[in-house]
């Protein structure tokens, strides 16, 4: 792959040093920002970080000054899919290296500069994620690999295999998955509002739960129901990928979850706000329309698509989805349970990058604040994901880094103003540098 040569050291960058100096640092920990600090990166690592009168130039370094600047770590999405699209149609087919790298680019344009993909991904993934140990020109990859779905019940997507009829089945994949390099394991457990006869059964999904364990890794589950959550806790889950919406959750759920220190990894606001809307609310922000073609805008504005979704059996639950999604999600913050923020981005009409302001934006009005959330989507999501070498600013750290012209914890909007994206050190473009499907002066100035 084109961006495996990217990655190679040359004669010219044995020792590639960088400064950034006098930005306010939000390092991701949950402190509180911190105004005129430095930074040294070191061949693609943060080396040392402090303030800035006690900054010491290394000879040959190149300065950088970010007066006025806001520096935190690039952002982390705990819950995409890859390469499932070609615009906004959907298949398998579109499952290709080339389609997950561009998509890992338009991630990184909007400052996410890691993900974790959970579930629908063939093996090809695996190389992808191995980039991660360099200095990549796209967002890093974490991955479960395949998840694991019960024979016949809702999981994963057309053309995969990934079904299973027994513990002993669902063993075998769960061993398959670890063996290939998968970080996390997955499990679907719902009936899809009930339209399907039958969701994962317990010893299903304890099998595969015991077997993660087993094999050193953490089980994380897709569920809907509180019943399920309530079972999953039991059997041991390490983590959900979205909230419980069929209910409200009660203190039993919430004290069983933080006595077994089962994490909210993703509560997927953002998932469950796009299916409330005929047409989405954002197609003439250039944050947004950058990003995407002009074909795609074109069929996201379209009558025909409108009165499709609004016909959907489905339709009419979905705003109540959305209210226990997001009330759920504050009780549990209340509670003092374990979250990140991941979106389920992927899949069609929910879009790489973008969604993960508006995550951002929807867990606040869920009741935290902006600094909480920035911290769930860098050092909790890293965490979780068992990523120890991006999630903070500090030293040993990949300088994956989000530079911002104003403050977001102030706003949690304002991690829309983005200055500049690092990863490993690097430029990458920035979705203000981005014009996808145009020329690239096609989508006028930034605002």
């Amino acid at each position: 792959m084109a961006t495996v040569a990217s990655c190679a050291p040359t004669a010219e960058t044995k020792t590639d040093t960088v400064v950034l100096r006098d930005f306010t640092l939000i390092d991701g920990t949950g402190k509180q920002p911190v105004a005129g600090q430095a930074l040294v990166i070191t061949d693609g690592k943060i080396s040392w970080v402090g303030p800035v009168g006690d900054l010491k130039v290394p000879d040959g370094a190149k300065v950088e000054e970010l007066k006025g600047k806001y520096l935190m770590p690039g952002l982390i999405d705990s819950h995409v899919h890859l390469g499932l699209v070609d615009g906004i149609k959907q298949d398998i087919k579109y499952q290709t290296a080339e389609n997950i790298e561009n998509q890992l680019k338009i991630y990184a344009a909007y400052g996410i500069t890691t993900v974790q993909t959970l579930g629908t991904e063939q093996d090809l993934i695996y190389p992808i994620q191995r980039l991660r140990a360099g200095r990549p020109t796209m967002s890093r990859v974490y991955t479960v690999g395949r998840g694991v779905v019960f024979k016949g019940s809702y999981g994963g997507v057309p053309g995969l295999e990934q079904s299973v009829a027994t513990p002993e089945e669902a063993r075998a994949m769960v061993d398959k998955q670890a063996a290939n390099g998968a970080d996390m394991i997955k499990l679907w457990v719902d009936d899809e509002f009930g339209q399907l006869s039958e969701r994962m059964p317990p010893q299903i999904s304890s099998a595969v739960i015991d077997e993660a364990h087993k094999d050193g890794k953490k089980a994380v589950a897709h569920i809907f129901y509180y019943n399920n959550a309530a079972e999953l806790t039991r059997e041991g889950v390490d983590a959900f990928a979205h909230s419980v919406r069929d209910r409200p959750v009660d203190d039993a759920l919430l004290s069983q979850m933080k006595a077994k220190g089962v994490w909210q990894m993703a509560a997927t606001l953002s998932r469950e706000a796009s299916f409330t809307y005929k047409t989405l609310p954002f197609l003439e922000d250039p944050f947004f329309n950058r990003g995407v073609t002009p074909a795609v805008l074109q069929e996201l504005e379209s009558p025909e698509r409108a009165a499709k979704l609004a016909s959907g059996p489905n339709f009419p639950k979905y705003a109540p989805t959305l209210k226990n999604a997001m009330d759920n999600f504050g009780r549990e913050v209340k509670a003092g349970i374990r979250y990140g923020m991941g979106t389920d981005s992927g899949p069609t009409a929910r879009f790489p990058g973008y969604f993960a302001h508006w995550e951002l934006e929807l867990m606040v009005k869920a009741g935290v604040s902006p600094l909480q959330a920035l911290t769930a989507a860098t050092s909790a999501n890293a965490e979780i994901m068992g990523a120890k070498d991006v999630g903070t600013v500090a030293p040993g750290k990949w300088a994956d880094l989000l530079v911002l012209d104003r403050d977001p914890t102030v706003d949690i909007r304002n991690t829309r103003a983005i200055n500049t994206v690092f990863i490993g050190g690097n430029k990458v473009p920035t979705i203000w540098e981005t014009c996808v499907g145009r020329d690239a002066g096609a989508c006028g100035a930034r605002p």
